[in-house]
């Protein structure tokens, strides 16, 4: 690649890793709902213009029942369950759950589509799983103050993004993605919005959650889909898709930086294991990520 897409990549990766530890930053004083709402709101307002001047306001225009379906499985639900989960867990814990994002992926495709797994791309999936177990092994009480149902709301929240990987492979083939990107915030905003109304914060939220959402919105959103959708053009997709393994690093980095999270042995085995199982799974089997979107 060269030295500007590297860069690209790399302030990707920044990016995206960089929206765990904002959520944990916003997410106390705003609340899940109204913190994603608010999230999708800034990114729609980032991305909107891009789509005008672009010219590609009439890609979705015969499939807006499937841009909203997107929108339900690639932001707005996992959205809100990440930002629930990222007040019981680490930062970076959060990230490397959401690198599991291409193994549902696949199982879905073999679901849905029949897709045969060929035995790499399993062994990556089960040493991927495995990773998740020694991550889980001593969080996942399910007792009120244990981080088990954060971890299967963190899960949950990537089983949606490859339904919505797979959903959009199956209904929105040619579409173009930064319509899709679009049309999947608005859409979210408008699902979150009701909920958010009901759950406002009963106290105006300090001035570093605002500008951890704004943040969230314009950099972590708006931003980084354009800086996604221009290195699949400037590279092709399988590499563009190496981002995937640099966000559970940056979100480490940053989790510490930002909030003093530490690394423990669990996390780095765990983490090791997911990454290489995703290494196997990508790389050999899943070949248009550009459909996954931005799973962060």
């Amino acid at each position: 690649m060269k030295r500007q897409s590297i860069a690209t990549l790399v302030l990707l990766a920044a990016l995206w890793g960089g929206s765990f530890p904002l959520m944990r930053v916003a997410v106390p004083e705003f609340g899940p709902l109204p913190l994603m709402a608010l999230r999708s709101a800034i990114g729609a307002a980032v991305l909107l213009p891009m789509l005008i001047l672009g010219g590609h306001t009439a890609s979705l225009r015969d499939r807006p029942a499937h841009a909203l379906v997107v929108g339900v499985l690639n932001s707005a639900v996992p959205f809100a369950l990440f930002a629930w989960a990222q007040q019981f867990i680490p930062a970076g814990l959060n990230a490397i759950l959401n690198a599991t994002t291409p193994f549902w992926a696949a199982l879905v495709a073999w679901f849905w589509f029949g897709e045969r797994i060929g035995r790499l791309p399993l062994a990556g999936m089960l040493i991927g799983f495995s990773g998740v177990l020694v991550l889980i092994w001593e969080r996942a009480s399910l007792q009120s103050a244990g981080s088990g149902w954060a971890i299967v709301a963190a899960l949950a929240a990537t089983l949606h993004y490859g339904l919505a990987a797979n959903y959009s492979r199956r209904f929105l083939v040619g579409a173009n993605p930064i319509a899709v990107a679009t049309a999947s915030q608005l859409s979210a905003l408008g699902l979150l919005s009701p909920g958010a109304l009901v759950t406002l914060p009963q106290s105006m939220p300090s001035t570093t959650a605002w500008i951890a959402v704004g943040a969230l919105g314009v950099l972590c959103t708006g931003i980084a889909y354009a800086l996604f959708y221009w290195l699949i053009e400037a590279v092709g997709a399988a590499r563009a898709t190496t981002v995937t393994f640099l966000v559970p690093l940056s979100a480490l980095v940053w989790g510490n930086v930002l909030l003093g999270e530490q690394v423990t042995l669990d996390m780095a085995l765990g983490g090791l294991l997911v990454l290489t199982g995703t290494a196997l799974t990508l790389g050999l089997r899943w070949g248009n990520p550009l459909r996954a979107s931005a799973n962060q």
